[in-house]
């Protein structure tokens, strides 16, 4: 009998560790830093990296380190501190938007350092964030395009109310334009979108809330050359269904020289509208 329980106990033991075994095999355990104040700080902060059969996430308020325990083939530590940084909560890879940081309670609002978001290997990242689902990723990107397009398209509306030097429409068009920026759901962009996307938020949301303000068109002008370098940075990493013409007019911008998008190949130049029509070129076409 003795012997037949030694058999027994070694069979159970042996299957726990199989069984442990698998359970472990694709878990990856990771130490980052994540800003926080305080218990309630650590309820969202979990909250937000906590997904079943995929991330556990404990934070620790004193050290403000967060032992993240993930399965990687399900899901990365930058899908983890995404959440976390949507839910109001900055780490050294990702910055919570100003809003959402604004929105946290007074208790949780942390001291944010001057940093920006930090920049990963982009082989790395693309393996790292590819979605194992392929329906996932198609409506991902789905809803990425349109989301932007329609911020994209209603840059261009200003742009052309500027061509025409029709400083009542530019208004309106720039007002449209900041309720599409708003709308934006930040958690549909692709991880190397939404690093740039955080890093021009705050001067879109200024330079079109300035055009909108301003009925004069040398105001206006002024602060679509700002506006437009922003956009570009944000185009050249989206995918976009059809060609978009960066183009440059040396003239402008007191002689320094100023650049803008267009749908068009055309040179329609918003900074002088008829008195230089034609004057510039374009520098890159980005498909």
């Amino acid at each position: 009998m003795k012997s037949i329980s030694k058999i027994l106990v070694a069979i159970i033991v042996l299957l726990s560790f199989t069984s442990c075994n698998a359970q472990t095999k694709n878990q990856k355990t990771e130490t980052v830093k994540i800003y926080g104040n305080c218990g309630m700080c650590k309820s969202t902060i979990e909250k937000a990296g906590n997904l079943k059969n995929q991330s556990i996430v404990n934070w620790d308020k004193e050290t403000k380190m967060a032992t993240i325990s993930y399965d990687s083939l399900k899901t990365s530590k930058e899908k983890i501190l995404k959440r976390i940084a949507l839910a109001g909560y900055d780490s050294d890879i990702f910055l919570a938007p100003n809003d959402t940081y604004s929105n946290l309670a007074g208790c949780c609002q942390y001291e944010r350092a001057e940093k920006t978001i930090a920049k990963m290997d982009e082989t790395k990242m693309e393996m790292e964030t590819k979605d194992h689902s392929m329906h996932s990723d198609e409506m991902t990107e789905t809803q990425e395009t349109n989301t932007l397009s329609v911020v994209f398209d209603t840059y261009f509306s200003v742009k052309d109310a500027l061509v025409k030097t029709d400083g009542n429409t530019a208004s309106a068009k720039a007002t449209e334009l900041l309720s599409a920026i708003n709308k934006v759901k930040m958690e549909t962009l692709k991880m190397d979108v939404h690093m740039v996307w955080m890093k021009v938020l705050e001067n879109l949301k200024a330079e079109t809330t300035s055009i909108s303000a301003s009925k004069d068109t040398k105001e206006q002008r002024a602060s679509f050359i700002s506006l437009s370098e922003s956009m570009y940075k944000l185009i050249k990493i989206s995918k976009q269904e059809t060609p978009t013409y960066y183009q440059h007019c040396p003239m402008a911008n007191d002689g320094k020289g100023a650049n803008w998008l267009s749908k068009e190949k055309e040179v329609k130049n918003p900074y002088y509208g008829s008195m230089m029509l034609s004057c510039g070129k374009t520098v890159e076409t980005i498909n």
